[in-house]
């Protein structure tokens, strides 16, 4: 049994990874913004967190840990003349402001070899229409991945995931009817969206031992959309 740090582990991508890591038997500390969530399993535990606070309170985590995965994020597609320069900063401090203070509060509680995993998106490989917020967040969180991994090596790895759209609550109005949905399935070469668990699935193997010798990469989980023309 292993022990792992979600980061807004309440919906979505971050709930499938709190369930398949239980799945697996390790003991997993999970964390909600707003919505409490008092439910608490054996190997499962929910505690609320601030991560535009500049001082993390991870007073919680009573052990040291094996991963961190940072899961907290927004998708705001607005034309770009529409947005004022404060809705950039805002989208940074939340996607990567909240990802330094987290990081760098966890440091001493982190075991040898552990794994730190972050989402980027398939915006920053590929340019969209809508996209000038979440595409320079994500494109930001990307080169921090790379500069993290250099410097905590060969103590701590560190990657991430750039998905394309998945089915879940953070995607939720550009998914709320059926020809929507297809849509968005039709525009990726393997003719579906991406679920919760697709990436739930490649965040566990990121955190686990098979993934013992993989640093500082950005992992493109996204039907095939940053690279093949469709």
């Amino acid at each position: 049994m292993k022990n792992y740090l979600i980061i807004g582990g309440s919906s979505g991508i971050g709930k499938a990874t709190v369930e398949l890591l239980e799945e697996q038997g390790h003991r997993v500390f999970a964390t909600y913004a707003r919505n409490p969530i008092t439910k608490t399993s054996g190997l499962t535990s929910y505690h609320q967190l601030d991560v535009t606070n500049d001082n993390p309170d991870l007073e919680f985590v009573d052990t040291k840990i094996d991963g961190l995965v940072y899961c907290p994020g927004a998708i705001k597609l607005k034309p770009f003349r529409t947005l004022k320069p404060k809705d950039f900063l805002d989208d940074y401090n939340l996607q990567v402001l909240g990802l330094v203070r987290v990081v760098q509060s966890v440091l001493p509680k982190l075991n040898p070899e552990a794994s730190i995993v972050c989402y980027s998106t398939v915006a920053v490989q590929k340019g969209f229409n809508f996209h000038s917020l979440v595409g320079s967040s994500k494109g930001a969180l990307e080169g921090l991945v790379k500069s993290l991994a250099a410097e905590l090596a060969p103590k701590f790895r560190v990657n991430a995931i750039a998905p394309s759209i998945v089915n879940s609550p953070l995607a939720a109005t550009l998914l709320n009817t059926e020809d929507k949905i297809k849509a968005n399935d039709d525009r990726h070469p393997l003719k579906r969206i991406g679920t919760a668990k697709d990436i739930a699935n490649m965040t566990s193997f990121l955190l686990s031992d098979n993934s013992s010798w993989i640093t500082g990469q950005v992992f493109h989980v996204d039907g095939g959309k940053s690279t093949i023309n469709n």
